[in-house]
């Protein structure tokens, strides 16, 4: 079967990849957007202790998380190993002892049924500033032992090289739809028609755009983030755990003594492409107030990136009423990292007749016309 996959971020990339490890013909068109949401994430894994309590929704979640052992090692026995993964625990932390305790009951009730959580233990404020040195002093912590991080760029990157080792073509073009007798065609930028049994929209905060000239009114907006990044010369920050306050802000840090701090959501942004006053002060205040250590840190760059944000929590992950041969892949948010590589996977299984494990009805495109 040929498919085409519009998109190469994180959902996009591992919807390609998964089609080529079944053998299916793929063709992945993306064009190169500043602002994509992937080139700008970093992000933490760890869906037990959120407060969302929607459960077909935290189901999803959660799976995106188990997902990602299979997923390593699948890229690993490929010789893709710079994926930006790794399993560095989480400290969830919280002003309120309300919230803390709150966050408590929710990992206790939600590690039980995930062994890949590792469980969670309170630790001393002592143990907690160990596992992640900049920490106010004082703070107790939830310590999740399977929390992790990732850099959404390298996983992507990895899972977009597989795709094409493993046959997929990969071309850095504008992807264009229409419909014909009921339906979708795509173009390529010199509008020659791509053949393709099925096409897949993983577009991201850009799929409003493309689907908008098959009379499709996409309800997803691009949501800004902006990520300030800084680093601590001559630390070794490779094994420190992620930091998930129960607030809208996170810490985590990567190999190169880097530490990120993340992020805003700015609803109603479009695609204005800038680091702001406003939002470099919101960051870098959220990360003072939990990590005061990191006073004297080099600030080496804010990444601005665009989140698809649909109308709710949930995605939209499934084929289109009406519309032959088009399936939509959109609506991830701030949760794309953790579900996205195992999205990937479901559209995949959509686009080639199986049936996805999950039941994607909860997700389903729903467009009225514009």
């Amino acid at each position: 079967m040929k498919i085409a996959v519009i998109g190469a971020g994180i959902l996009g990339a591992s919807t390609a990849y998964h089609l080529a490890l079944a053998g299916h013909n793929v063709v992945v068109l993306d064009e190169a957007h500043p602002g994509k949401a992937t080139l700008a994430g970093a992000g933490i894994v760890c869906p037990w202790a959120t407060k969302a309590a929607d459960e077909s929704w935290y189901a999803l979640y959660a799976a995106g998380a188990r997902y990602y052992d299979e997923l390593i090692a699948g890229l690993a026995s490929r010789g893709e190993d710079q994926v930006g993964y790794r399993k560095v625990g989480a400290l969830v932390v919280a002003d309120d002892a309300r919230e803390y305790d709150a966050a408590a009951e929710r990992l206790a009730r939600r590690t039980a049924e995930a062994p890949e959580s590792g469980g969670f233990e309170e630790i001393t404020p002592d143990r907690a500033r160990e596992l992640f040195p900049p920490l106010r002093a004082g703070m107790k912590a939830l310590h999740v032992p399977g929390g992790a991080r990732v850099d959404a760029r390298l996983l992507a990157a990895a899972m977009l090289r597989a795709a094409v080792a493993l046959g997929a073509d990969f071309r850095s073009d504008l992807a264009t739809l229409h419909l014909d007798q009921g339906r979708v065609v795509l173009r390529d930028g010199r509008n020659k028609v791509i053949e393709a049994d099925q096409v897949v929209v993983a577009a991201g905060a850009w799929a409003s755009h493309i689907l908008a000239p098959l009379g499709l009114n996409h309800p997803v907006m691009p949501q800004r983030g902006q990520i300030v990044h800084l680093r601590l010369p001559g630390t070794d920050t490779s094994r420190w755990s992620v930091l998930l306050p129960m607030a809208s802000h996170y810490l985590l840090a990567f190999d190169d003594s880097r530490v990120v701090v993340g992020a805003t959501r700015e609803d109603g942004s479009g695609f204005d492409y800038r680091v702001t006053a406003a939002g470099q002060h919101e960051v870098l205040s959220a990360g003072l107030h939990y990590a005061p250590g990191l006073a004297n840190a080099t600030l080496i760059e804010t990444r601005v990136g665009f989140r698809p944000a649909g109308p709710s929590i949930k995605p939209i992950l499934g084929r289109v009423e009406g519309i032959d041969g088009l399936i939509i892949g959109n609506g991830l948010g701030a949760s794309g990292l953790t579900i996205g590589p195992f999205a990937g996977r479901l559209l995949a299984k959509l686009a080639a007749g199986e049936t996805p494990e999950i039941d994607l009805s909860p997700y389903r495109p729903s467009h009225p016309k514009t």
